[in-house]
């Protein structure tokens, strides 16, 4: 023993323990050693290598490499739930992938136009024609599939394939084709309301994308604006385009701004939402904004 009572190396404590005896750990009694340690998720394989994060045995297999030394799997996944995806200003996760959506309006619009071309006679069941829309309501959404003309789905796809991959990523895949698709039929609505059932109106057919693409023009005039970025040029484009629709014969401004204002209206939905109940608010704007097309449709037509 030493003069201040502390056992040296070798010797025995009161309680019967060996200090410093190499190999033995501090605890354990005089001539026992301690179990090699095994990994806790394969104990038949021992492991000398330890989690940096919670210090148990790793063997190879459960072993992943950190930025200091390695963790186990367990750490990792646990390190993983607990850190927050990041997400845009709609709430939509952020790198997630390709525009999907945008390409496959896109494919299917170019299929239906060579459709169209094949068999024209098919197209008359799936134009908007005011007069039928309430025996056939699917018009409301077909009639955005199909275009007059080459340069007709050549100016609207190609506005798609502007807009569409930015808005896609900002909004998500969901609410971007919902967007899409209430805008189209957004655009039918308003032909609905300005056609007078006592003129050539009410039999005139419309067909194009114009509806959903104005409906896009909206949203990412209000997605910059979100981003504390200049929306000048995107408000430019759509000012000319309603000018244009007034001016030239032949295009459904009606269409143009049906479609603008119930795009505007849901982007400013998805953009402005609170993030923590961003998701369901979107589900409920999307329902209540498609309804409130649906009553706006059946009152024109004389039901409610």
């Amino acid at each position: 023993m030493t003069s201040g009572g502390l056992p040296q190396y070798g010797e025995s404590d009161p309680a019967g323990q060996r200090r410093g005896v190499p190999g033995v750990p501090y605890g354990l009694p005089y001539g026992e050693s301690a179990a090699p340690p095994v990994c806790p998720r394969h104990p038949n394989v021992i492991s000398y290598v330890r989690c940096q994060r919670c210090g148990r045995p790793t063997c190879p297999q459960c072993q992943r490499p950190a930025s200091v030394g390695i963790q186990c799997v367990d750490c990792v996944r646990d390190a993983q739930r607990r850190t927050r995806t990041p997400t845009t200003v709609a709430g939509a996760k952020i790198g997630d992938g390709r525009p999907v959506v945008t390409y496959t309006i896109i494919a299917i619009t170019a299929l239906v136009y060579l459709g169209q071309l094949i068999a024209p006679e098919l197209s008359v069941h799936a134009y908007f024609i005011p007069a039928w829309g309430l025996a056939e309501p699917w018009r409301f959404l077909t009639a955005a599939l199909l275009h007059v003309g080459m340069w007709h789905i050549l100016l609207n796809m190609y506005a798609l394939y502007l807009v569409g991959p930015t808005l896609e990523g900002v909004l998500g895949r969901a609410r971007f084709l919902t967007l899409y698709i209430l805008g189209a039929i957004g655009g039918s609505v308003a032909v609905l309301l300005f056609a007078n059932p006592a003129d050539q109106s009410w039999f005139t057919p419309v067909a194009g994308a114009s509806g959903a693409i104005f409906g896009l023009f909206g949203a990412l005039a209000l997605t910059m604006r979100r981003m504390k970025r200049s929306d000048t040029q995107i408000l430019i484009i759509i000012a000319i385009n309603i000018v244009l629709g007034f001016v030239i014969s032949g295009i459904s401004w009606q269409g143009h701004i049906g479609g603008l204002i119930t795009g505007s209206l849901l982007a400013a939905i998805y953009l402005y939402a609170p993030r923590r109940h961003s998701r369901w608010i979107a589900v409920a704007a999307s329902i209540a904004v498609a309804v409130l097309l649906a009553v706006a449709s059946l009152v024109k037509y004389g039901v409610f």
